[in-house]
Order: C-alpha cells, then structure tokens, then sequence
C-alpha cells in the first residue's frame, strides 16, 4: 500500500518495516491483533528514546493499524493508544563558508597528486554536487550515467514520494560530473557506479568523513545532508527567495524549509536594521 498507492520512498517503506519488524518482537509475534492496552505497554517501552524516533515508530504503527481498519482486519483502531511526542524540529548542522573552502581545498591537494587517482575526480563530483545543487544523498549516488549533459543547467530528478523537480547544476558541478564521467565506462549504467549496482549511501558516508578529517574539520560535523543544509543555508544568505528554495529542496511544505531562516537568523536581523522603512526615520524631540 505505501508503495503502490502512498507513493512512498524505498527508505521510508523498510524504516516502516524494521519498526513494524521490532515492535512484532516486543509483543510475541502478535502486532496485528494487539489490543490498546498492549499498545500503550509497548508506546511507553519508548520512554528513553530520541522524541525524533518515537514518533517515528508511533506513526508507523499508527499508519499500520489504520491500513488494517480500512481493509476490514480489524473493527478497531488501538493506533490511538500510542504516544504522540510534541513536534520539535531540531537545527540543522550547517558548515561555515570558511568550513567549504577547506573541504574543497583538501580536493584540490588530492588532485595534485602523482600519479592522479580517478577516485579524486569522482570526489570531487560527489562533493560539487552535494553542495553545489543540495542533492539528497540517494539522488546523488543513483544518477544514471547521462544524466547530467554539458549543454543543460539543470537535472529532473524524482524525491521523495515519487514527487519530480528540477535541480539547478552549477557550471563547476557539470565539469566535475564530466571530468569523472571519462572514466565510468560507457556500458555503465550509474554515474557513480559499484560492484554491479551504484555507490551506496553508507559509502557515499565515509567517503565524505574521510574527506572532512583531511580538511581538517571534525567528521561528526560533516555528513552528505550537512552539504545540503549548507546548500540550502548559504543559498538563502545570499538572497535566495524562500519558494524557489523550497523548488530546489524538493519539500512538499514550505514549513520545512522555513527551518533555515531559524539557522540564518544573522543575515534576518541585518535585514530589518537596513530595510526597514523606520531605519533612517528620526525620532522627534517630545
């Protein structure tokens, strides 16, 4: 049902199932037959996790009790029994202009060196991408092979929910994407491929860890979403309209990109000190 008719993504259908998987476990094997008192027992088991993954595991059942309901598994609904931790959406980790500068500096000393290793070029591409256009890290590393060309500034990519947008690509991430793309063979199906399927995430992970101790930032700062918070952030220092970066993100709400105007509160306040209409007013002598 989540795949066929909700639309969702690979990732969020096996988050739902390894939560439905161990909450099976917790109550014996009896998940779908569970009544709400067994319910609320296995909510308030909970009780010490992140707020984050409570609600993540409360609306997996929640949406999995009421597929039962609707299909007639069931006349009642013990969905309701499970708790609902209040929403607080946490600041992203963003990285400074100065923290970019020397991820990419560190690229550019690994390029230097003799003999060069194509893996640097790929590197490179990921990391332009990352941040130059705030792809997601499965968009990233599932790219087919042609699909970013030197003649278009842009991709059509399809996010979350199967949902399609348009991702600007800057001149430097397309000649990044070029120069590794000479060696993918052309039989290849993936821009960055692997083995016989294309690079994973958890490698796309390490690649960047790996890339940020060089640099000489701490690698728990860094991360492929930290990139594309920065994206985001530095997008919107710069002047960029709150709509058009929602378009880029790819979020269906607009609230969820209104958490960056919370991280840029610096440029938010210079704005109101310089535009406000009463900046230059002169206050009269009473």
């Amino acid at each position: 049902m989540l795949a066929a008719e909700a639309g969702a993504a690979p990732n969020t259908i096996a988050a739902y199932a390894s939560d439905l998987r161990l909450a099976s476990e917790a109550l014996d094997g009896r998940l779908a037959g569970a009544g709400a008192a067994e319910v609320e027992r296995l909510g308030n088991g909970w009780r010490d996790l992140a707020r984050a993954t409570v609600a993540r595991k409360a609306a997996a059942l929640r949406r999995f009790y009421a597929f039962l309901a609707d299909e007639g598994h069931r006349t009642d609904d013990p969905g309701a029994a499970l708790p609902r931790p209040g929403a607080r959406r946490p600041l992203p980790k963003v990285l400074s202009h100065q923290d970019v500068d020397r991820l990419f500096a560190a690229i550019a000393e690994r390029q230097a060196r003799v003999p060069p290793d194509p893996n640097d070029l790929r590197l490179a591409a990921l990391v332009e991408l990352l941040y130059g256009s705030g792809l997601r890290a499965t968009e990233l590393v599932s790219l087919q092979r042609n699909a970013i060309q030197p003649d278009r500034p842009y991709i059509i990519l399809k996010g979350k929910g199967g949902r399609e947008r348009l991702a600007p690509i800057s001149d430097r991430a397309r000649a990044a994407a070029a120069a590794w793309r000479a060696h993918v063979a052309s039989d290849r199906a993936w821009l960055f491929p692997s083995g016989k399927g294309h690079l994973s995430r958890v490698r796309l992970y390490q690649l960047i860890k790996a890339l940020a101790a060089d640099a000489g930032i701490p690698p728990d700062r860094v991360s492929p979403h930290v990139l594309r918070h920065a994206f985001a952030t530095h997008l919107l220092e710069g002047g960029a309209d709150l709509r058009a970066l929602q378009a880029m993100l790819g979020h269906a709400d607009i609230a969820t990109t209104e958490i960056y105007t919370h991280v840029d509160s610096k440029r938010l306040i210079d704005l109101v000190n310089t535009r406000h209409p009463l900046v230059d007013a002169v206050p009269r002598r009473q």
